[in-house]
């Protein structure tokens, strides 16, 4: 998954860099989804989405960091990161939170 599949700006894109890129959009874009919650109630509010799409984002910027690029310290930024929204996920399901619809 390394091939070239284009070179856009003078930035070579590969199957995984679009992995990692989708990863950190989401990573970025789930702050939208929370100020969208925010402002529907009117409070500050953090929707249980936004933690399902932390993890997906996190595990879509490891897993580029994992196999596309082989670094470490990649890896390493996402780990807490990904296991604070994974705690935070299991608590809001454990507290019988229904699920956020922002």
């Amino acid at each position: 998954m390394k091939e070239v599949i284009a070179v856009i700006f003078g930035i070579t894109v590969t199957p995984w860099k679009l992995v990692g890129f989708l990863g950190a959009l989401m990573f970025a874009g789930r702050w939208i989804l929370q100020a969208l919650a925010t402002r529907r109630h009117g409070k500050p509010t953090i929707p249980r989405s936004f933690w399902i799409i932390s993890l997906a984002g996190s595990a879509m910027v490891t897993s580029y960091f994992i196999w596309g690029k082989n670094d470490a310290i990649g890896v390493l930024t996402n780990l807490l990161p990904a296991s604070v929204a994974f705690y935070n996920l299991i608590m809001d399901i454990k507290s019988g939170r229904a699920g956020a619809n922002a």
